[in-house]
């Protein structure tokens, strides 16, 4: 079991709400997971989507409203009537702690509540000395995942720890995109179909020469390829190592996938990333690419990947996916010009900007701007969470 904050944070604030007594980190994630937890083990169901959303209610009303947190939570993470009465009890020893049928005249010393996080490697965990003394106290242990936290944090704020169990959450992501007819024939059950000659033939000889079943044959179904350009320029570098990872999890997970780094020029790095080995393909594509954090050539970068790639076939009929946040120092009419042009070859263009999540964010970057237009698919890129999106859009 690891302790809440690392080693090194100081930034702990305690809430205003009235005889609340739990120290809370400075955001509002940890202390939503660790509520839904008790709402959990007192017998209440609790989606991970309702533990969202209190999230979210939590970080709009604040900590210092006892009103405003009570109501984010009953409004949220409560869906029946009968569970109305279990769910102030909680919440009174939750956040006040309050016994839910003694009151007691004298004031009670304020009970100590420790909210840990659960690796993968904590079994047994219960089982040294400090648990044995804890059961002196009047002590409430909170326990939660850190997989649920980073699902939804940003990758800009990613320890490196954090980013390796990202690498392999990432892993498990299935991109695939829709099917399209391939011009081979396979074999068909409908009569409607071609007929298969060969098949019937071959299938006669066991009845003396009579076609008594007869064969039929379809064009088949293949993958998609799926094209991946990302951004490694100086302002997307809070994220490019973290959305590295996703690039590299797609070319090592499925076949047909292609990956580029685009900034200053554009590099291909397919065959880096070929390696099951994270840390292997992630030194090879950082040796191949030579303008990491420096600038951003969007337009020029695209020119270069229709002229000798995409136009060309390597994104015909693909689903092509953009990963920058938009800033450019060259011509927006360049990158809307090729933009167009990589439109009108691809099946789907996407564009993932990191910076979307932002409140209030609008494209105004010249190079946003200018290619928007020519965008199939505008999602955010900020999370873990925001790569799932992402694959289900890749597999409409």
């Amino acid at each position: 079991m690891a302790e809440l904050l690392p080693p090194g944070r100081a930034d702990l604030m305690r809430s205003n709400i009235p005889g609340a007594t739990i120290e809370l980190s400075t955001g509002p994630a940890e202390i939503a997971v660790a509520f839904s937890r008790v709402l959990r083990g007192a017998g209440l169901r609790v989606p991970t989507s309702c533990t969202h959303t209190f999230a979210d209610a939590l970080c709009a009303v604040g900590l210092d409203d006892r009103d405003a947190a009570y109501w984010s939570g009953r409004s949220t993470l409560i869906r029946r009537p009968e569970d109305i009465a279990l769910y102030d009890r909680a919440f009174a020893v939750f956040f006040e702690h309050r016994r839910s049928n003694v009151i007691d005249e004298e004031p009670e010393d304020p009970a100590t509540i420790t909210i840990a996080i659960d690796s993968d490697d904590d079994e047994g965990a219960d089982d040294g000395p400090d648990a044995a003394e804890g059961d002196d106290d009047e002590t409430i242990e909170l326990r939660f995942s850190t997989t649920e936290i980073l699902r939804n944090k940003d990758f800009a704020d990613y320890s490196p720890e954090e980013l390796v169990l990202a690498q392999e959450m990432m892993s498990s992501l299935r991109l695939v995109g829709s099917p399209r007819r391939s011009l081979r024939l396979g074999p068909a059950k409908r009569a409607t179909s071609r007929p298969d000659i060969r098949r019937t033939v071959r299938a006669s000889i066991k009845a003396g020469g009579e076609p008594i079943e007869r064969h039929f044959k379809a064009p088949t179904e293949r993958l998609r390829r799926l094209v991946l350009v990302l951004d490694v320029s100086g302002s997307m570098e809070p994220y490019a190592r973290a959305l590295l990872r996703f690039v590299h999890a797609a070319v090592a997970g499925r076949q047909k996938v292609e990956a580029f780094a685009l900034g200053t020029r554009l590099t291909r790095i397919t065959r880096e990333l070929n390696s099951r080995d994270p840390d292997v393909a992630l030194h090879d594509a950082g040796q191949r690419v030579h303008d990491w954090s420096g600038g951003t050539k969007l337009g020029v970068g695209l020119r270069q990947f229709n002229d000798e790639w995409g136009v060309r076939g390597l994104a015909r009929n693909s689903i092509v996916v953009v990963l920058s946040d938009g800033w450019d120092r060259g011509d927006p009419d360049e990158l809307a010009t090729q933009m167009q042009r990589l439109q009108r070859v691809t099946h789907r263009l996407v564009w993932v900007n990191p910076l979307k999540v932002t409140p209030g964010y609008a494209p105004l970057a010249r190079g946003m701007a200018a290619a928007l237009p020519y965008v199939d698919d505008f999602v955010e890129g900020h999370s873990i969470h925001a790569m799932q999106e992402l694959a289900h859009v890749i597999s409409r």
